[in-house]
């Protein structure tokens, strides 16, 4: 594959388009194959007759799945193969719709079965207008996309496309850019605003005189690409101090490969002046007695740039080479991915940050102009550059890029331009921003690419819970399909934590009750990336915005207005919306608008109406038998849900938090079979029997805001699925007096309570938990007086949190069994904080196993 970070930089537009068609294409075939191979398809296709149809569309997408790796790969030459893979997406999309009609028939023959006492009243509930007419549109339908595969098969020919395969699950094969390889030269000029960055890794490299587990110390710095890692290395590594310090200074710029041969051959070039003879050597034994004679006793310090490898026994393969040196050798490592960081070991990575307001101004200006005081004669063209420079986010590669840009541009109006522009938009050297950053999305795995790239659709810079995004995520069925009996929400989790380490989110620091949570935001530069990958199936639209919105697109973020309301029409292939309301709208406009986008988006997945406030969410809401995840959330004037909600047997979340006029959670809600993810705020205090209890797929539950809560349903607690239960400012919420059933075992694995006033103590059916449970918190409940006896049974606690119960005097006998508590905070507890003290408390002797504590302070 392509490096496509380097390779016609300047087309770079082009280029990332349809670098993201590529993926998109593969894994929608993946998806197509995962439907045919489901048990829906298993059950209805005999039923409806058309297993002979739906094989034969299996076998037509294999074939097509086998050549798409080549096609994608010589489509940039070829205008005539790339329309025929724009049509293959197309028709792949299609597809999908159309195999999701099977899931919904076996989700609706599941409720069905479920109240069979009263069968005809649940079918009329879930069918269509005419079942018989329904099932001959969908043979039809299927008929009409094998037909269409059919077609595209026979112009593959005139391709001549051979088969290639790729897992999925592997990242692509990716080229060593030897033309991008760093030296250890650095022009002190060049070094702004890192002297405290400077310094405190110099303190690290110079203090730590000591291995760690038998390995050389290595000090890893991290940081997204762009943000000056090498540079900053760089100068840490010319200091005197440094020199003073080490008998050698090697300088190895590590790149994609980490090959070990190469590396060793590498190092003892920067080493030694016998870079002739070492070139010529390829054997490891050779280069190993090579590198021993170099480093033998002798004390060095050792920089490997830009590290990408994952595999700990490349590095330890390595690592055991180079400990023929003194053990108060030094290494420093620098990397985007904080995986390769705790990989490589050493002492706590040094994570780099932006450059603060005033040293950006001054980097930009010496690249925009020739320092800050040639910028003051332009003074119109300062306040612009100001404006850049803010948009930039401290990111030294964004600021010499954009400053080298305008060094020549004398006119306002061509700074105006830069200013208003994305970055994406500007035409990009080798090098420069967009090719560094987009060199990090290129080492993703394609389904990766995937979950990074639906980012586009965030507004920049703005906060996001990471279970809502993961909820996103599948869906729109773009996470990897599970294996070894692993849940989607873990798949999700996983790929959100390696976007995290691979600096593209941000985690914001705030603690939070939501300890299973965390808030996170994108940079405004990766923001940027991500709407250059989906530049064609992504829009955002504004209240001003006078573009029309491209029928291709098939996520849309939009602000309701009239003028919006009008581009809606087309857009027949939509995935998701997020709907955004200024607050001027009429309600009646505000109706037409989700009105029509539930007539219009048939084949809707997300439906994102947060932060909205309408009286009535529409009763056609339920013929959106295709919708997995609807967020009415932050609605303060909505009343009452339609009780066609109920009808969304595919729905997997449904977001009512903070809805706090919302009156009653429906009847029916039980019937939401593939409900997975329920948080809520209602004015009921009681929630009905037959409800909640029912929802077979539920793993996460919040229950937040309720005022008026007195008591949980009984039936909650054949909920056997739910894995993560939160319950948080419900003011007249007991939880002492709820129910327990011995006979049901729950799998909780979390447990939050918060904001609790009249809780006197913890529900007995937690105990029935005992096996599962990893995660307690217990929050703000002023009236808990004691922790039950039986809290030691939580054999697989792992982390207790407990704040601000003022009530609490001790900790129960027995928590010293509790050897998987591995994590233990209690704060604002003062008479528990006293009998917990280190040594002297009372309850000391209950907690000393436990690694780590914070007690009031960390002691």
């Amino acid at each position: 594959m392509a490096d496509l970070a380097y390779n016609l930089a300047r087309n770079v537009l082009d280029k990332l388009g349809s670098f993201a068609y590529k993926d998109l294409a593969y894994t929608i075939a993946g998806n197509v194959l995962d439907k045919l191979g489901s048990l829906a398809y298993q059950e209805v296709s005999l039923a409806w007759g058309m297993k002979q149809d739906l094989d034969k569309l299996k076998l037509i997408t294999l074939a097509l799945q086998d050549v798409l790796l080549d096609a994608e790969t010589k489509q940039e030459n070829n205008p005539q193969l790339k329309n025929w893979l724009n049509h293959l997406k197309d028709v792949f999309h299609d597809a999908v719709d159309v195999l999701d009609e099977f899931e919904c028939e076996l989700l609706r023959r599941q409720v069905v079965k479920k109240y069979a006492s009263f069968g005809r009243k649940v079918c009329r509930f879930f069918s269509w207008s005419n079942p018989l007419v329904y099932r001959f549109s969908v043979v039809h339908q299927v008929k009409e996309i094998r037909q269409q595969f059919d077609e595209i098969a026979k112009n593959m020919e005139k391709f001549h496309l051979i088969k290639t395969q790729l897992n999925m699950d592997q990242n692509p094969p990716m080229h060593d850019n030897r033309e991008m390889m760093t030296h250890s030269f650095v022009n002190p000029l060049d070094v702004i605003g890192r002297d405290r960055e400077k310094e405190e890794i110099l303190d690290m490299i110079l203090m730590n005189d000591h291995k760690i587990e038998n390995q050389i110390l290595v000090v890893s710095v991290i940081g997204m690409g762009g943000l000056g890692k090498t540079t900053l290395i760089k100068s840490v590594y010319n200091d005197d101090a440094i020199k003073e310090k080490f008998d050698l200074t090697i300088w190895v710029c590590v790149s994609l490969d980490f090959n070990v041969t190469r590396l060793v051959k590498d190092i003892i070039m920067s080493a030694t002046d016998n870079k002739a003879e070492i070139s010529n050597l390829t054997n490891l034994d050779q280069l190993q007695r090579s590198l021993s004679q170099t480093l033998k006793d002798k004390k060095f310090l050792l920089v490997l740039d830009d590290v990408w490898n994952e595999d700990p026994l490349k590095w330890h393969e390595l690592a055991e080479l180079l400990s023929v040196g003194s053990e108060k050798s030094k290494i420093i490592v620098t990397t985007r991915n904080s995986k390769v960081a705790s990989i490589m070991g050493g002492i706590r990575p040094y994570e780099l940050e932006g450059l603060p307001e005033k040293d950006s101004l001054s980097l930009f200006f010496k690249y925009a102009f020739r320092g800050e005081e040639d910028a003051s004669k332009c003074p119109e063209l300062k306040r612009i550059g100001e404006e850049i420079v803010e948009k930039c986010s401290g990111v030294p590669l964004a600021l010499k890029t954009l400053g080298s840009l305008l060094r020549l541009k004398t006119e306002a109006h061509e700074w105006k331009n830069v200013r208003d522009s994305k970055i994406w938009e500007l035409e990009q050297e080798e090098g420069h921003i967009l090719p560094a950053l987009q060199l990090s999305y290129n080492a993703m795995s394609p389904s990766l690419r995937q979950c990074f790239a639906y980012c586009s659709t965030f507004e920049e810079d703005s906060l996001m819970w990471n279970f809502e995004l993961i909820s996103i995520w599948m869906a729109l069925g773009i996470l990897p399909s599970p294996k070894n009996k692993k849940h989607l929400e873990d798949i999700g989790d996983s790929c959100f934590v390696e976007l995290c380490n691979r600096s593209f989110f941000q985690l914001d620091p705030h603690e939070d009750y939501f300890v299973m949570w965390q808030e996170f935001r994108v940079h405004d530069l990766i923001h940027n990336l991500a709407c250059s990958i989906t530049q064609n199936e992504s829009s955002i639209v504004n209240s001003n915005d006078d573009r029309e919105i491209s029928d291709t697109v098939r996520y849309l973020r939009v602000v309701i207005n009239e003028n919006n309301l009008k581009k809606l029409s087309k857009l027949k292939k939509l995935k998701s919306v997020h709907i955004e309301d200024t607050g001027d709208e009429k309600d009646e406009v505000v109706q037409l608008f989700l009105s029509t986008c539930i007539s219009t988006f048939k084949h809707l997945r997300v439906f994102d109406l947060s932060g909205l406030s309408f009286e009535v969410l529409p009763n056609s809401v339920g013929t959106m038998k295709h919708l997995r995840y609807l967020n009415l959330g932050g609605n303060r004037n909505m009343k009452r849900l339609p009780d066609s909600i109920c009808k969304l047997q595919s729905l997997q979340t449904l977001i009512l938090s903070r809805c706090v006029e919302l009156e009653e959670i429906p009847k029916d809600i039980g019937n939401l079979v593939s409900l997975r993810t329920l948080t809520f705020t209602t004015k009921q205090s009681f929630l009905a029997e037959g409800g909640i209890g029912c929802l077979k797929s539920l793993r996460l539950l919040v229950i937040g805001g309720c005022k008026n809560l007195r008591s949980l349903p009984h039936d909650l607690i054949n909920c056997n699925t739910l894995r993560s239960l939160i319950i948080g400012g419900c003011d007249q919420l007991n939880l002492a007096s709820e129910f327990i059933n011995k006979d049901v075992q729950l799998s909780l694995h979390a447990f939050l309570i918060y904001g609790l006033p009249e809780t006197t103590e913890l529900p007995q059916w937690l105990q029935q938990a005992a096996k599962t449970l990893q995660k307690l918190h217990i929050g703000s409940c002023p009236k808990l007086s004691r922790l039950p006896e039986w809290l030691p049974k939580l054999t697989s606690l792992e982390k207790l949190v407990i704040r601000n119960c003022p009530e609490l005097l001790s900790l129960p006998d027995g928590m010293e069994g509790l050897t998987s508590l591995t994590h233990l905070e209690i704060e604002d507890c003062d008479a528990l904080q006293e009998a917990c003290k280190p040594e002297v408390g009372s309850d000391w002797h209950k907690i000393a196993h436990v690694p780590n504590r914070i007690i009031g302070e960390a002691d």
